[in-house]
């Protein structure tokens, strides 16, 4: 019986032992492997041969829980000098087929420059190479890039001067980079500094598009900022000239609906159709739902009317309680020339 269990002990003792051993060599492993990469990325750096980086970077296994960057050794290097090799890294990349090929080595360096301590504007200027190469950047670069947008922004800096900064190192800013900063601000609730970008990126001669002005005003939705949104909505429309996307549209009904200003709704829909924006079926349905949530019953009656000019049928069960709705309220004629128009639209 002792030495059985004696036996046991052994057994369990030789197993931690083997297993601790194993651990230290797969730790020494990975260490070997990111001293013999970064070296060999320094040996490329020195000799000018970028175009090897990426084959370097996909040879190699690294452990991604350890917080390893194969560029941190750039960080000794001063930044005039830093960003000169940077800019010839990324420029030997463009070449590269396929476009693919160094999406791991744009990882990085993205990583890299966001945790310098003066990471713009060359983080912007790998950011836009990232983008301009198919690659998303990882979720994580988000909040790394709107603490070194805002860190900046605390020194008094103005948004086109800091977009700006991007031609001192050879870069222009351009709608992908720009719109990724607003999203990056979006995401980490920062939609106040999301509208200055978005208003002053074309201080930098880089005008905004229909997705600069959708991504805040998805954010503006999402906190229920809803008149916000309509603001922006006939800025976008009326002084830039733009066309809002449906989705865009019905996710600012879905707000003006939930903050229970469904007049303001069916106002948004009278101005993007006097401009000549086309209004989607949903985004229709929507007010005419909401204006039956709140009594609006002839607000509602008018809305299913321009809903039967434009081609659009409502559900029947909205149809039946709009009619009910107007009989109620005395509005005997507005809901016979509601039907009248629903059965022309039918036949």
């Amino acid at each position: 019986m002792k030495m059985a269990i004696g036996t046991t002990k052994f057994c369990k003792c030789f197993q931690d032992l083997r297993q601790s051993f194993l651990q230290s060599y797969v730790l020494h492993s990975i260490s070997s492997s990111q001293t013999l990469l970064e070296e060999s990325i320094q040996a490329a750096i020195k000799t000018k041969t970028y175009h090897q980086i990426p084959d370097l970077l996909s040879s190699t296994i690294v452990e991604p829980k350890n917080n390893f960057n194969p560029f941190s050794f750039l960080s000794t290097f001063s930044n005039d000098l830093k960003t000169q090799i940077i800019d010839e890294i990324l420029q030997s990349f463009i070449t590269l087929r396929p476009r693919t090929r160094p999406h791991l080595a744009h990882a990085y360096l993205l990583s890299h420059t966001l945790q310098n301590p003066n990471p713009l504007p060359i983080a912007l200027a790998v950011l836009q190479r990232t983008l301009r190469s198919g690659a998303v950047p990882v979720p994580q670069t988000h909040l790394s890039l709107s603490s070194a947008w805002l860190d900046r922004r605390r020194q008094s800096q103005s948004v086109s001067d800091i977009l700006s900064d991007l031609r001192s190192i050879g870069y222009f800013p351009d709608r992908s980079t720009c719109n990724y900063l607003i999203a990056s601000l979006c995401a980490v609730d920062q939609w106040t500094e999301a509208v200055r970008v978005l208003k002053e990126m074309g201080g930098a001669g880089c005008e905004p598009d229909s997705e600069s002005y959708s991504l805040v005003i998805g954010k503006m939705c999402e906190r229920r900022k809803s008149g916000e949104a309509v603001e922006l909505v006939k800025e976008m429309v009326g002084e830039i000239g733009l066309t809002p996307k449906q989705r865009v549209l019905v996710r600012v009904v879905a707000a003006m609906r939930a903050n229970r200003e469904i007049r303001g709704g069916v106002e948004m829909i009278e101005f993007l159709e006097r401009r000549g924006c086309n209004v989607g079926f949903e985004s229709y349905e929507m007010v005419v739902e909401g204006c039956l949530e709140r009594g609006e019953f002839v607000l509602g009656g008018k809305v299913v009317m321009a809903m039967v000019g434009r081609g659009f049928l409502p559900y029947i069960g909205v149809r039946q309680r709009v009619f009910e709705g107007l009989i109620g309220v005395g509005q005997w004629k507005l809901a016979c020339a509601v039907r009248q128009r629903l059965a022309q639209l039918n036949s």
